[in-house]
């Protein structure tokens, strides 16, 4: 629980240092590469379950689409 508080205060931190810049500061802060997150394995499981969920509805809706009902 702690590290989720210690993540947002950092997000807010973040957000709040961003929001101070200049134009020109902003767009130099906005180049930065940022990383690719490395995922735990459930973290991983739970996006792809998402993704099969959202395609399965998909087609769910184009049938009832199709079909008229």
């Amino acid at each position: 629980m702690a590290t989720i508080e210690k993540q947002q205060d950092q997000d807010t931190d973040a957000s709040s240092v961003l929001a101070s810049l200049e134009p020109d500061q902003l767009s130099q802060a906005k180049r930065r590469h940022v990383p690719r997150r490395i995922l735990r394995p459930s973290q991983v499981l739970l996006l792809w379950s998402l993704r099969l969920y959202l395609l399965f509805m998909l087609a769910v809706v184009i049938y009832q689409v199709w079909t008229g009902d």
